[in-house]
């Protein structure tokens, strides 16, 4: 029998607490991985290709190895042949991903494809001196538009002997023919999606000091999985995991963008052991939009048939990603379950999917917040020019066609079998908290007033906590000292998710103690147990499992130990506020710091069959993901001189199980809709024709800021999961679903004037060009 809280007690889990992390963020006393700075440091600067494609014919670095100051330059000949193994954990050794290596060598393959490291005594010398490096380059043709790299007769990685990286596909399109022959609404569109990246506030960067003496290697690295960083550092240099220490402290964003380790990182890790001393690196913004990744380039052929009533009867999409010259990591199956996941939260008898990704030379593909995201977008955009189409108000299609609760679970006809979620309840709050039938009435009132004004909803189903491979296991170890006071030791970073305060409420719960006397120590590979990090919406409810299965062990422990110091029965004795009392005579107890001051310092007075200290450690494995979903509404008014969008209200209502912090979630929550927002109205990692990218400054890739942003509102309906605590996951799930409620605002606002939107960004010269005629239907 385990311990079990007092009634009455303080429950922390569900309670708005103010974020433990804020006191130092705020004030300026975060450390970031260029707050490190340690003795006889090097700083690392990259020589990158102005090229889409070159061949490389020589590097020149006389005149930079003389500037002083400056230590080391190396190219491909010097790093290249020292890598041992590299591939990623999620992925595995047999994944068929392309070679990787980490300078480029004979040649370049887009522009800011690196081709020479120095390694100076500042950053400021070492960028002087690769402005020195010579590089003759051969410019090549190369392949930008990724909609004909396939066809293309150039090839972007020539050994591949293809552009295409490969593909996926479920039901052939020919066993739905019948479907779409006797439908009696058949809807088909090619819906585009720009490039765009996570511009994470912090780029990536990493610290690495290596120990001739010690043959150790400490890295301090902002990453999501410090845990992933060491493993792959050990592959590529064939140094013993234990001879490896990754630490990250605060991380300013990861967004999928540092959960892996690239190409430039793999550089600094190999010249940090040859050198041998302290070696830095912190990509500014401008090598960050060059080189860090994109994300979300992409289309598809969608197509939609719909009985007489409205009901979906079958659906098809035909996905092809632009995966640039070196994604990260093996991007066919990303591509895969976007198909997947196409029918969404939607009774859909029938569907097909095919699913492709291929090379160009531009940046490569990154991981994104959501990296399937493109699924809900073609889903829910065809969805409302289908109802406009049919004369039927898109709320009201998707109405006839939400899964209900009893109907659940249910199996998509792409094998995603979903369970515990509530589609139709998060779209009838939502809708709601708007007053739709309102708005609508205010919108006739509006458009007689010659403004325009839309509505857009998007709802979808995404899943979360990954139940696969090294994502599907967590540990924790919990010490609680003899003062009494409680350290939790969990494997992931402070990446801005508030993972430092839902550990504190989390255990704080699970042991039926104070929340201000529990700590945590986090991201340190030296001191707490492997995990995954921060991945796949993954982190609360892992970290949940985690600290309940090991603060189960202490719990029986204190018990055990009161009741024997108590002279009470094992089932009498409850755990809160910090004490152990007994059942029904609470003036009757132990203080913690007494419980743990027998345990350490008088272990002979324990019961037999307890053992000294107050320490345990235990992981948490998943058996099956978790389903989130949420419905987002939007209105927006259009200036049909100008172009601008402008929002009005933005509501989302989300169903991440019971919330272990409605601030946490909330602001998560709200962290992916300005993404999605600025994805769909500001941000584009545009190329040239050549492949020169054009915006590579905030000059030029434009980010929401709060002027554009309205406060936005929210609905919770709480259906508890299957896993630890009922708790979903909820990172994700604002950058998903805002694009498509966005984009059919302004659709619903331009409807006056016959608009269809099939392509993305929506700048004001866009919008104009709709109005002008393009893309009319």
């Amino acid at each position: 029998m385990t311990a079990i809280g007092a009634q009455g007690a303080t429950r922390y889990s569900g309670a708005r607490i103010s974020r433990v992390e804020d006191a130092r963020l705020l004030t300026g006393h975060g450390t970031y991985v260029d707050d490190i700075s340690l003795p006889g440091m090097l700083h690392a600067c990259f020589v990158r290709s102005p090229f889409a494609r070159a061949a490389i014919r020589g590097v020149d670095a006389k005149e930079a190895r003389s500037v002083h100051g400056v230590h080391h330059v190396f190219t491909a000949t010097d790093l290249n042949p020292a890598v041992r193994e590299q591939w990623h954990t999620s992925v595995g050794p047999q994944s068929p991903e392309t070679p990787r290596p980490p300078l480029a060598d004979h040649e370049a393959r887009f522009v800011g494809d690196p081709v020479a490291l120095v390694l100076a005594e500042s950053r400021y010398i070492a960028e002087d001196a690769a402005d020195l490096i010579e590089v003759d380059y051969q410019p090549l043709p190369a392949v930008i538009d990724y909609v004909t790299a396939e066809a293309s007769e150039v090839f972007v990685h020539a050994s591949h002997g293809s552009n295409l990286i490969g593909q996926m596909a479920g039901l052939p399109s020919s066993a739905l023919q019948d479907d779409y022959d006797s439908a009696a609404h058949v809807v088909s569109e090619t819906i585009y999606q720009q490039p765009y990246a996570a511009v994470p506030l912090e780029g990536r960067g990493l610290v690495v000091d290596y120990s001739r003496a010690t043959d150790q290697l400490t890295i301090y690295s902002a990453t999501q999985s410090p845990h992933e960083v060491r493993l792959f550092c050990s592959r590529l240099l064939g140094l013993p995991e234990h001879r490896i220490r990754v630490i990250t402290r605060d991380v300013g964003g990861g967004f999928g963008q540092k959960i892996m380790v690239q190409r430039d990182e793999m550089c600094i890790m190999l010249a940090g052991a040859k050198v041998a001393v302290p070696l830095k690196w912190v990509e500014d913004r401008r090598e960050n939009l060059l080189a860090a990744g994109k994300s979300r380039h992409e289309h598809a052929d969608a197509k939609m048939a719909f009985d007489h009533e409205g009901s979906i009867t079958a659906v098809q999409i035909d996905f092809v990603s632009d995966c640039g010259a070196y994604p990260t990591p093996w991007p066919v199956g990303t591509a895969a379950v976007v198909g997947a996941l196409f029918p969404g939260p939607y009774r859909v008898p029938k569907a097909s999917f095919t699913a492709k990704a291929v090379y160009t030379n531009t940046a490569g593909r990154s991981a994104y917040r959501g990296p399937w995201q493109f699924e809900s977008l073609a889903r829910e955009v065809l969805l409302d020019i289908a109802a406009r189409r049919m004369g039927i108000d898109p709320v009201d299609l998707r109405r006839r066609n939400l899964l209900r609760h009893d109907e659940l679970p249910y199996r998509n006809p792409n094998g995603m079998t979903y369970d515990r979620i509530s589609p139709i309840e998060t779209l009838e709050q939502a809708l709601s908290i708007l007053d739709y039938e309102g708005f609508r009435r205010e919108q006739s009132e509006a458009l007689e007033q010659g403004r325009y004004i839309g509505v857009g909803v998007s709802t979808y189903v995404e899943p979360s906590t990954p139940a696969f491979g090294f994502y599907s296991t967590e540990a924790a170890t919990i010490r609680i000292e003899p003062s009494g006071r409680v350290n939790v030791y969990i494997a992931g970073g402070s990446t801005g998710n508030s993972i430092e305060t839902t550990v504190v409420q989390l255990a704080a719960d699970a042991l039926g103690v104070r929340i201000e006397d529990v700590a945590t120590i986090q991201g340190d590979t030296a001191i707490t147990g492997f995990g995954a990090g921060a991945a796949g919406s993954r982190s609360g409810s892992m970290t949940a499992g985690a600290i309940e299965e090991t603060a189960s062990i202490l719990r029986e422990r204190i018990a055990r130990i009161a009741a024997h110091k108590l002279e009470a029965a094992r089932e009498d004795i409850e755990l809160a506020e910090s004490r152990a009392t007994v059942r029904g005579t609470p003036s009757v107890g132990l203080s913690l710091a007494e419980v743990a001051a027998a345990a350490y310092f008088d272990p002979m007075s324990l019961p037999a069959e307890v053992p000294a200290g107050l320490e345990a450690s235990a992981r948490y494995t998943a058996t099956s993901g978790i389903w989130v979903n949420a419905t987002h509404v939007c209105t927006c008014e259009v200036d049909v001189t100008t172009g601008a969008v402008g929002i009005l209200r933005y509501i989302v209502s989300e169903d991440c199980g019971p919330m272990i912090n409605p601030n946490v979630v909330e602001g998560q929550i709200a962290g992916g809709t300005v993404q999605g927002i600025g994805g769909v109205l500001f941000e584009h990692l545009a190329y040239d024709d050549s492949g020169n990218p054009v915006a590579t400054t905030f000059m030029d890739y434009l980010i929401p800021t709060a002027a554009e942003v309205p406060l936005i509102e929210y609905g919770h309906v709480e259906t508890p999961s299957q896993g630890p605590g009922g708790f979903k996951g909820v990172g994700e799930g604002g950058a998903i679903g805002s694009p498509p409620a966005v984009v059919n605002a302004v659709a619903d606002a331009l409807s006056p004037f016959g608009v269809t939107i099939t392509r993305l960004p929506l700048g004001p010269a866009q919008v104009l060009a709709l109005l002008e005629g393009k893309d009319r239907q």
